[in-house]
């Protein structure tokens, strides 16, 4: 069977990044010679059906060579790793930093989403000739953002941040971009030494082991060693800490599922693909405390018995990358990571498998399949991650922050950190605040304090700025206004309140935004973003879409009142039908803003 697109070849390039990632070739499972019969015979090849986890990084590694995919590149690969040409085409197409059309060696990506529309009033007409609009980068302290790929054998990414349109034409003409902002400017608190999670950025060099040692670090691997897995878990489902990334889940109750799980083949996943808009602070740990997320994961596979972790990184963080390499390798040289960690007999490693741009791999099942090389897609549940997860194995899946919170649970014990917060919202909790603040940037506060009290540590209002409305949560999450203030920033609080704290974002716009088109970018978002995998949010984010565009022209008419109960209808059959948290969450913002802030009138 001949699986090729056509004839289409591979150039000496895309070949060259292909065997330089894989290696080279030792066998084929298509296109052997010809026999006497006529026909073709592949010998060997049945364990190129284990490598399918690598089709990702092998995209990555010819987008990085040439910037994009072409028919003799998939072919290429699909001869390599033994799979279809079409089933590659169906995974390179499901991520918007690849494409299968001719691209130029350099790409400029500038941030069309809520904060940097918001900001600047960076649109998809907007932009200079040249450049690609892209969703949110994860740079929203310093919006406008812009991320800059130039190819080659040595691939180049940076990001600027904040960009005049000026120097955007600047970039896509050829020009450098500047050198980035330093880490420790996206944390306005620092230097505090109240500070937890947030201490070490901007006072220990996030590149040096010995400094962050100095600082207290290994501190709390060394505890929980001493204690034993079994009393690690008491202290973190002690604690109250539950997942940083929007669902709440308590943290010791899936642990303990994991742990108990009769299988002894285990994986550990750190979700770093934050990809919600407005949302940054996984990104600022990443790049300013490395080691501390590899010490959280270290503790959290001991923990829970898993062998092996994966970072899963958005691929528009460059700069985490970079710094989560170093910090693992120094790890695995100085006996904190590899085989026998500190002389312990327990052995854990960790891989960072880059994202491809794609919001929806944010949901943890959607990670299992992105990883072992398919479209990623969210699968149904049950059976649950803790029992059948990534590869089929018990998998935990936890997003950065909440993992750098383990480290003062197991430092100053569980009971200890329940005592910060709230009855029902226990301990640290990271708040990424943008907009029309004086200091935008990642805030850490106790479970407790109010949304008014949040606005006033990042400096309050600019000046000449009146609040319109937050946005919490961001694109999932929901709008609040001006008489919310006193909110309490806690789980109970929020759901109360009929909005959600979700990822952590704090949006603040003024009244020189554009609510409406705000809207639209949240319905666009959600249209662009959904796997298409279900009918509900495939055909609801595109229907909500238009309901909403039809409802900015018939705003005021008769026929306005139609399309609102149109887009409600169409927000509860998503939030009813849908399969996973994407299509479930699409309507909430909209919703807020038709109900709380009153955008339209019926």
């Amino acid at each position: 069977m001949d699986l090729k697109i056509a004839s289409a070849i591979a150039t000496t390039s895309e070949k060259s990044a292909v065997d330089l990632f894989l290696g080279p070739a030792t066998e084929t499972s298509q296109g052997g010679e010809r026999n006497s019969a006529g026909y073709r015979v592949a010998r060997g090849g049945e364990s190129l059906r284990s490598l399918r986890h690598l089709l990702l990084p092998t995209l990555h590694a010819i987008n990085d060579r040439v910037g994009w995919l072409s028919r003799g590149a998939i072919n290429y690969i699909s001869q390599r790793l033994d799979i279809a040409p079409a089933d590659i085409y169906g995974v390179a197409t499901f991520y918007a930093l690849f494409d299968t059309n001719e691209r130029p060696a350099r790409q400029v990506h500038v941030c069309i989403d809520l904060t940097c529309r918001a900001m600047s009033g960076c649109k998809e007409d907007s932009i200079p000739n040249g450049a690609i609009a892209s969703p949110c980068i994860g740079v929203c302290e310093r919006a406008p953002a812009v991320l800059v790929i130039e190819t080659g054998v040595t691939p180049r990414y940076e990001v600027l941040a904040p960009a005049t349109n000026n120097e955007i034409a600047e970039l896509v003409a050829g020009k450098s971009a500047r050198t980035q902002q330093d880490i420790a400017a996206a944390v306005p608190q620092a230097p505090d030494n109240s500070l937890v999670l947030l201490s070490r950025i901007g006072r220990v060099d996030p590149l040096s082991i010995d400094e962050y040692i100095a600082s207290g670090g290994y501190v709390a691997l060394r505890r929980a060693i001493e204690i034993g897995a079994e009393q690690v878990i008491k202290e973190v489902t002690a604690s109250g800490l539950v997942g940083r990334g929007g669902a709440a889940f308590p943290t010791g109750r899936k642990w303990a599922a994991v742990a108990s799980q009769p299988v002894k083949t285990r994986y550990l996943i750190c979700n770093a693909d934050e990809s919600e808009p407005g949302t940054f602070k996984d990104r600022v740990l990443m790049e300013g405390d490395p080691f501390a997320l590899v010490e959280s994961m270290t503790i959290a596979a001991f923990a829970t018995g898993c062998q092996h972790g994966w970072i899963y990184l958005r691929g528009e963080y460059p700069r985490a990358l970079k710094n989560l390499q170093n910090a693992i390798t120094l790890a695995r040289s100085s006996s904190m990571l590899g085989e026998n960690i500190l002389g312990s007999g327990f052995g854990f490693d960790i891989t960072i498998f880059r994202g491809a741009g794609a919001y929806i791999c944010g949901e943890e099942t959607a990670i299992f399949n992105s990883i072992e090389g398919y479209r990623g897609e969210p699968r149904n549940k049950p059976p649950f991650p803790v029992e059948v997860g990534l590869f089929g194995k018990p998998t935990v899946v936890n997003n950065v922050e909440t993992l750098v919170n383990v480290l003062p649970i197991i430092t100053n014990t569980g009971d200890k950190y329940a005592t910060w917060g709230t009855t029902g919202s226990k301990g640290k909790k990271l708040f990424c605040v943008s907009g029309a603040v004086n200091k935008p940037g990642v805030y850490e506060v106790t479970f407790g304090a109010t949304l008014r009290q949040l606005i006033d540590l990042a400096g309050g209002i600019k000046l000449g700025s009146s609040l319109q409305a937050v946005l919490l949560g961001g694109a999932a999450g929901g709008f609040v206004g001006p008489e919310d203030l006193d909110l309490e920033l806690t789980l109970e609080a929020a759901r109360a309140a009929g909005t959600t704290l979700g990822s952590g974002v704090v949006m603040v716009l003024d009244q020189t935004v554009d609510m409406i088109d705000q809207l639209q970018r949240i319905a666009a978002f959600f249209r662009d973003e959904s796997c298409g995998q279900c009918v509900p949010c495939r055909v609801g984010t595109v229907r909500q879409q238009e309901a909403l565009a039809r409802l900015v022209k018939s705003s005021g008419s008769q026929n306005s009142a139609v399309d609102l109960q149109l887009l409600r209808d169409l927000g509860q059959v998503m939030r009813d039908a849908s399969i996973c948290g994407l299509g479930q969450t699409a309507h909430n913002a909209i919703d807020s803003a038709l109900t709380r802030l009153k955008v339209f009138s019926a």
